[in-house]
């Protein structure tokens, strides 16, 4: 017989107390260690920059128009149609595990 099957309901809690009480230590050990915040690394030499630079051409970009109502309507169906073959997918993968689970414990039933 395994040692898990022979425990109590209340050995098994008592253990499930002590890991979570075990990770919840590890936890702050390892934020004590660590610093919270991200801090700048000081260089290693002095900085090295070119004095000449880069020469960047700036332009102003187009002012936003809203899409039309035609592109509006095509979004909302191809969402609607992934969202749509989204739900048959799950529904078909959710159905399947019910009937093998359902096959399973009858086979078991039968036996």
């Amino acid at each position: 017989m395994s040692v898990t099957l022979a425990l109590s309901v209340e050995g098994l809690t008592v253990r499930a107390a002590f890991i979570a009480g075990l990770a919840i230590i590890a936890l702050l050990l390892t934020g004590w260690r660590k610093p919270a915040r991200a801090e700048s690394r000081s260089p290693r030499g002095p900085l090295r920059r070119d004095a000449s630079g880069i020469v960047v051409d700036h332009y102003d970009a187009p002012p936003y128009r809203r899409p039309g109502p035609i592109r509006r309507v095509l979004a909302l169906v191809a969402s609607g149609g992934i969202g749509l073959l989204t739900g048959v997918l799950a529904a078909i993968v959710v159905s399947f595990a019910i009937a093998t689970a359902v096959i399973w414990l009858t086979n078991l039933l039968q036996q």
